[in-house]
């Protein structure tokens, strides 16, 4: 009797693990579909990170603002991935401006000197800065002005009570009219009509609203209003070439891509647009 209650006993012993056992299994169809599962999500591309927008900072000539921002639109939109930010203003300010620290990749001047003076302060290298375009400097009028004015003596007529010229000191466009004032003679005797101006484009501004008979502008300035109309251009022997180089700042952050920038504005394409401005390009 206890040799039979004995081997019943197993015998259930021996069912019940059986049971657990088949309860722990796992279905073969069901794992391959776990193993089919993996194998696609590790052989899946992993997710891209999106480019990041580089932003370049630009220091240029008030006279580019107009040509500058039209390569802008093309060039951005070939190079999504980049952000064209102008700095625009007097060649000499922006060039105190990068003595002094400010963020700047790339620099167009309207003057040489400007230039030359970061290259000598080892602020630009000499191998990455050269001559990009020329320009010529014109007076304006109104265009309803009463005062016939065709040659630099003319200024002198009582009508002119005010001539806008940009700050010698600091802006290009001013030198050049100081130059040629200085050699007609009659940069002394203009002192109490001159009104200095902090840009090319401020003196453009001056005539526009009436705030002066008068001024000196670059040509291209000239084109870009219809509220002025040439009076006359100076003669060029009078004043110092007018040339725009155009250089890489050294302590720019985005060296590749400020050269990439760099090559863009001396390729045909942008040269054209320049052109179309009144520039005409270094030969």
């Amino acid at each position: 009797m206890y040799n039979k209650i004995k081997n019943s006993m197993i015998l259930l012993l021996v069912l019940t693990m059986a049971l657990v056992f088949s309860g722990c299994g796992t279905d073969p169809k069901s794992a391959s579909n776990v193993k089919v599962g993996t194998e696609t999500s590790s052989s899946s591309a992993p997710n891209q990170k999106p480019v990041e927008t580089v932003e370049l900072i630009v220091s240029a000539a008030a006279s580019m603002t107009d040509a500058l921002k039209e390569i802008q639109k093309a060039y951005e939109t070939k190079n999504t991935n980049i952000k064209i930010n102008f700095n625009f203003g007097a060649s000499g300010a922006l060039q105190q401006q990068i003595e002094q620290g400010a963020p700047a990749d790339l620099f167009l001047s309207a003057a040489t000197k400007n230039m030359n003076a970061l290259v000598d302060k080892q602020l630009i290298d000499a191998k990455q800065q050269k001559k990009l375009l020329t320009n010529e400097l014109v007076a304006v009028i109104s265009p309803d002005g009463k005062a016939a004015i065709g040659s630099v003596a003319d200024l002198s007529k009582a009508e002119l009570k005010n001539i806008a010229i940009g700050i010698p000191e600091s802006v290009p466009a001013g030198n050049y009219a100081k130059e040629a004032l200085t050699n007609a003679k009659v940069w002394d005797s203009l002192q109490p009509k001159l009104v200095q101006a902090k840009d090319v484009r401020q003196v453009l501004q001056y005539v526009e609203t009436g705030n002066a008979d008068a001024g000196f502008v670059y040509k291209t300035d000239a084109l870009t209003s219809q509220k002025v109309k040439v009076a006359f251009a100076v003669d060029p022997k009078s004043y110092t070439a007018v040339e725009y180089p155009i250089g890489i700042v050294k302590a720019t952050k985005h060296s590749k891509e400020a050269e990439n920038l760099y090559a863009y504005l001396q390729s045909q394409q942008a040269l054209d647009v320049f052109v179309k401005y009144g520039f005409s390009v270094v030969q």
